[in-house]
């Protein structure tokens, strides 16, 4: 059974499943705090007792990237199945209703769309406050945001195809409400698109919340998150490399596991996927 799955969603499912392993049992067997100073040498480099090195704080850096695999996963699973719930709604109502309100929905969909992620996440958080910077629950809704529209561009698709069906017509004659159509009819025939466009967000969302804790627009320190490591540390990399090494390492890996997994999966339901855009 698992020899016949796609090689691409056995390898992704591979590399999934250590980073969820770490992620759980991780706080319970890495070596050190993540915030725990003099483990060792300042800026020493890598060794059996230290795999990543010790950054300038004398903190190991493998116990960091360990701490932060959670946190990480976490927020990126979080943000994007909100933006799942949101864009699935708006989406399949706005196919199902059609007229003016698919229109106005189509237009401000394809305008926050047209707005690079990076670029909209920036402008969110900034519209949130300086009181709400660093704030997890702020970077989840964050994640939302920008994927939202996506999702709710895929899924009025779904529903304008399936709502053209038979037994979508003969739930009509019934006189059933468009939330029960939704639900009963459209939502199940859309899974498999939408259970598609969650893998291939979710597998964006490391990249996006790194990206924002780079900038210094994520967690606070001294949370171990993987973006917020590298640009702690970026300015060290000719002195001490393997403290951008250990969390550069752990982000990609997990991004490319993701992305082997939708790959595989979207075979596995008979559906293509891109890869290649945000």
């Amino acid at each position: 059974m698992w020899h016949q799955l796609p090689m691409s969603f056995r390898l992704g499912g591979g590399i999934l499943l250590v980073h969820f392993l770490v992620a759980i049992t991780g706080p319970f067997w890495a070596p050190y705090g993540y915030s725990q100073m003099g483990t060792g040498a300042p800026l020493s480099g890598m060794s059996l007792a230290h795999p990543f090195g010790i950054d300038q704080l004398g903190r190991d850096v493998f116990s960091r990237v360990v701490h932060g695999s959670h946190i990480v996963i976490l927020l990126s699973l979080s943000g994007t199945f909100l933006g799942l719930v949101i864009g699935s709604i708006i989406g399949l109502l706005s196919g199902y209703v059609g007229g003016w309100i698919d229109e106005a929905v189509q237009r401000l969909l394809e305008a926050l769309i047209s707005i690079p992620f990076l670029v909209l996440a920036l402008i969110a958080i900034a519209a949130a406050g300086t009181e709400y910077s660093g704030n997890p629950v702020l970077i989840v809704l964050v994640v939302a945001l920008v994927y939202a529209p996506r999702i709710a561009r895929m899924a009025r698709a779904a529903a304008i195809d399936i709502a053209t069906r038979d037994y979508v017509t003969v739930a009509r004659l019934r006189g059933e409400s468009a939330w029960s159509v939704m639900l009963r009819e459209l939502l199940p025939n859309a899974t498999g698109v939408l259970l598609v466009e969650f893998a291939l967000r979710a597998g964006y969302a490391p990249v996006l919340i790194g990206s924002l804790g780079f900038l210094g627009f994520g967690l606070r320190p001294p949370t171990p998150e993987w973006g917020l490591m590298i640009s702690e540390n970026r300015a060290l990399i000719i002195i001490a490399p393997s403290t951008v090494l250990g969390p550069g390492l752990s982000l990609a890996s997990l991004v490319v596991g993701l992305n082997l997994f939708t790959e595989g999966l979207a075979r596995m339901l008979g559906r293509t996927v891109k890869l290649g855009g945000q």
